[in-house]
């Protein structure tokens, strides 16, 4: 049954609703975020008292007090340290477990394979925190609390995204480049280094910057397996200041300010790459 003119054009008003809608949602939302993470860095730069007075709006003086105060503190650095450990391996054994084990489900046939789809699918329906508490009777049994490697295993455990992120990329990856170099002799970890990565860099850029911004970001988990304090991370850092928020926020400003600093300047480092990842899933042959 065909359109008339009247139905066509009812269509493409709705179109554009829709379309504006959306775009006016979309600037609400950037221009709030932009708006709080602006007045955040601006009132890092506020005196205590300057706080009070002017919460909303530019400092009347730039001052690096609360900055000096942070960073003279004995283990902040050592957080911020702690944190980029933490984030930097569990991210390397998150993306390489991730893309070898969405690889051979994409490309090989074997029996169980359907059922384990449905498992890291499942898994998506499911947040890691749910097991929270086998994982900690698991980490004590192996005497990993309190330390990094433990929470890298953890981070690494979650792989249902970033396999199903994988997986639609791999599944458009030209067989016929495959058995070319089987017929070359190449072995199938050489097809995976040497073919599959290289060409998957917009998709592992992508998996990288969304899982670095949840792990950055993460405070339940270091919170449950960190309590030492040599081995804290800058979220719980922020976390110690918000206790006694009225006496500390001018460093909280000052911390979560830092905090932001490595998810900003990786953001605007591989943006097309990501934006690529985002918008890709197929390869050309």
């Amino acid at each position: 049954m065909k359109k008339t003119g009247k139905n066509k054009k009812i269509e493409a008003r709705g179109t554009r609703f829709a379309k504006n809608l959306i775009s006016v949602i979309l600037i609400t939302y950037s221009s709030l975020s932009i708006f709080l993470i602006g007045n955040t860095i601006l009132s890092s730069f506020k005196t205590k008292s300057d706080l009070i007075n002017n919460t909303i709006g530019w400092p009347k003086s730039f001052s690096l007090e609360s900055y000096q105060i942070v960073l003279g503190q004995e283990h902040f650095l050592k957080y911020f340290l702690n944190s980029v450990l933490l984030v930097g391996g569990a991210l390397i054994c998150l993306e390489l477990v991730a893309s070898m084990v969405a690889y051979g489900l994409s490309q090989y046939e074997f029996k169980g394979r359907g059922l384990m789809q449905s498992y890291f699918l499942v898994g998506l329906m499911f947040p890691i925190q749910l097991g929270i508490l086998p994982l900690f009777v698991m980490m004590t049994k192996v005497h990993l609390n309190n330390s990094l490697l433990g929470l890298v295993l953890i981070y690494t455990a979650n792989l249902s995204f970033p396999v199903f992120t994988f997986s639609r990329f791999f599944k458009e990856f030209p067989v016929s480049l495959i058995e070319s170099a089987r017929i070359d002799g190449a072995s199938e970890f050489q097809i995976y280094a040497q073919m599959v990565v290289p060409i998957s860099k917009p998709v592992i850029f992508t998996v990288g910057l969304l899982n670095f911004v949840q792990l950055w970001n993460d405070f339940f988990m270091p919170l449950v397996f960190l309590t030492k304090m040599e081995v804290r991370t800058l979220t719980l850092a922020v976390y110690n200041y918000s206790a006694n928020f009225l006496a500390n926020w001018n460093k909280i400003f000052a911390a979560a300010t830092i905090a932001l600093i490595p998810v900003i300047i990786i953001y605007f480092m591989f943006s097309e790459q990501i934006v690529a990842g985002l918008t890709g899933g197929s390869v050309k042959g």
